[in-house]
């Protein structure tokens, strides 16, 4: 299936770009605006604010309360619980990413090797 046609080309956001109010992030994740106010008191999710105070969520907050939202609803975490495995899950992503880029070096420095003295 592809993918319908950005009507606005050079419109899309990165995903850590601020991008939706607090009305459309909590329409899109449906739930309450006290919702997401709440899970920011609780540390879940950081929007940041534009100079007249404003939250703003961006495509990576709004993946990231979608993923609270199933550990709690269906797998009956709470919030603490939310918290340590979301940090969790993110310092993994961190690490992976850095094991990739030691593979690649890795890999880009064995096949740069010199032979041995002996191996003539």
């Amino acid at each position: 299936m592809t993918r319908p046609r950005n009507p606005f080309p050079g419109d899309e956001f990165p995903d850590d770009e601020p991008c939706y109010v607090i009305s459309i992030a909590a329409r899109l994740v449906g739930m309450h605006q006290q919702t997401l106010r709440y899970y920011e008191r609780a540390g879940l999710v950081e929007p940041r604010r534009t100079a007249g105070n404003i939250r703003m969520y961006s495509n990576s907050d709004i993946q990231r309360i979608r993923q609270a939202q199933r550990l709690i609803d269906e797998l009956g975490v709470n919030l603490a619980g939310v918290d340590v495995i979301l940090r969790m899950s993110e310092q993994l992503r961190i690490m992976q990413a850095e094991m990739e880029a030691l593979r690649r070096e890795l890999d880009r420095l064995r096949s740069t090797r010199l032979p041995a003295p002996w191996e003539g």
